[in-house]
């Protein structure tokens, strides 16, 4: 059985891509391995994609599936009304590489739910409604969230039915002059992922801060994609120094593929909120607080936000290197294991061929940017074979 809506929207993004060929295996994928996903025709796929960011240990890693394993064999529900040791151990962890001024954690199952919630929390303490946002933004397909999703057609179809939103481009004098005393708070990512890989810079994240505290507003700081060491450390934020947010969504990462999302925060949200006032029916659950668990022990066994430094930057000087006289190639960016090839023309067709010719899975961000999300467990020799096809993929005609 086929599925309209989902087809209709594949669509529409090939065709916003330019598209010419099939992007994704045209075998079912049924089983994965590491950094690899396997089709059902035996064909062998590097997944640079991480699956849009979420199996940071990659697939199948064997914490991952013996957690799960050992839990599902225990409790595999409790609701949130109830004390549970699976959620009460993740917590302690979690909050164990949390910034400190984020000392409370609402656990519910996506990114796009724990942006909501933070935007509901920001309502909560200021009794505002009014939002900023920065062009190129991305932070979710709810209604709250569609709100501040920067990609004008996204909006056109909820046009009267979103809050009110202001965006600007991610500009010292821009924040400054959009954030006021309507302004319930700023909603940005460090590092923009759908928006096409642009890095912000320190001034505009302390300037969207500066701006928050002038005006009572809230800083949200979407580490959804960026959080648990892809950009390098636990948190892309980290690397400003000073930088505190009010609120921080997390999902992708943290779960390693298992739906997991949470929101942090601090003294000053908690003091607002009241029984009944926010909830999550599977928010919390013991697999994915197993799940979490896992990824955060592996993750500091393996040093892996370190690692994704380190091996990220590599990677990025040799993109840089391999195609720094190509004339399609516009830009390489980002951050740990978070980059972006920005090219002079639209990337559907080298995505294409990226898959058909190389057997490499890459991701768009936005019509001209080829967007690079591996596993961090990633080798350095996979990484090498991607710069290669890559190079190889935008030289030919």
């Amino acid at each position: 059985m086929k599925t309209d809506a989902a087809t209709c929207i594949a669509g529409a993004e090939d065709r916003r891509l330019g598209a010419w060929a099939p992007r994704k295996p045209t075998s079912p994928i049924v089983r994965a391995e590491g950094c690899e996903l396997i089709a059902a025709s035996g064909e062998r796929y590097l997944d640079l994609t991480a699956g849009y960011g979420v199996c940071c240990l990659g697939y199948n890693h064997p914490a991952m599936v013996q957690a799960l394993t050992a839990q599902a064999r225990r409790l595999t529900y409790c609701p949130m009304n109830m004390p549970s040791e699976d959620r009460a151990a993740y917590v302690e962890a979690l909050a164990d590489v949390l910034p400190d001024s984020l000392d409370r954690v609402f656990l519910c199952n996506s990114g796009t739910e724990a942006v909501e919630g933070a935007l509901k929390f920001a309502a909560l303490v200021t009794g505002r409604s009014r939002t900023v946002a920065l062009r190129n933004g991305f932070h979710g397909r709810t209604l709250g969230a569609q709100a501040t999703m920067w990609n004008p057609a996204a909006r056109k179809p909820y046009a009267g039915l979103l809050h009110d939103n202001v965006f600007v481009q991610p500009e010292v004098e821009a924040l400054e002059a959009a954030v006021d005393r309507e302004t319930a708070a700023v909603l940005l990512e460090p590092v923009q992922g759908e928006g096409g890989v642009g890095v912000l810079s320190d001034e505009v994240l302390l300037a969207a801060r500066r701006a928050c505290d002038r005006h009572g507003a809230l800083l949200i700081l979407d580490e959804v994609q960026t959080g648990f060491g892809r950009c390098g450390s636990w948190f892309a934020h980290r690397r400003t120094p000073g930088l505190e947010p009010d609120l921080m969504p997390l999902a992708k990462g943290i779960g390693g593929g298992f739906p997991l999302g949470a929101i942090a925060y601090g003294e000053r949200v908690a003091d607002a909120l009241r029984p009944g006032c926010h909830g999550s029916t599977y928010g919390g659950n013991p697999l994915a607080c197993a799940a979490g668990l896992a990824v955060i022990e592996t993750m500091r066994a393996l040093d892996l936000p370190a690692r994704a430094a380190k091996v990220g930057a590599r990677f990025l000087d040799s993109l840089r290197d391999r195609l720094a006289a190509n004339p399609r190639v516009r830009e390489v960016r980002g951050r740990g294991l978070m980059l972006g090839v920005a090219l002079r023309q639209r990337a559907g067709r080298h995505l294409a061929r990226l898959t058909s010719e190389h057997r490499i899975l890459a991701l768009p961000a936005g019509p001209n940017v080829i967007r690079m999300l591996p596993p961090l467990i990633v080798r350095e020799e996979e990484l090498e074979r991607a710069a290669e096809a890559l190079d190889a993929v935008l030289r030919a005609e």
